[in-house]
């Protein structure tokens, strides 16, 4: 993701109260934040190391593409 330069908006005082960013970053830092959710989510449920699931998905294609 590229920060690109945001605005700032600001009450009488000059105390920053918004910001402004583009269209494109705010949708990037969305996605990101639904990844988060679904790791939080997911936290808990077991897991496999990446060599066991990527050994048993060769042995699978291997024997669909042998058919």
């Amino acid at each position: 993701m590229v920060l690109q330069k945001r605005q700032f908006t600001g009450d009488e005082k000059g105390r920053k109260k918004a910001m402004l960013l583009p269209i494109r970053e705010y949708q990037e830092l969305m996605e990101a934040l639904e990844d988060l959710v679904i790791i939080a989510e997911r936290r808990e449920e077991p897991s496999e190391p990446f060599d066991v699931v990527k050994k048993r998905l060769e042995k699978k294609w291997r024997i669909t593409n042998s058919r």
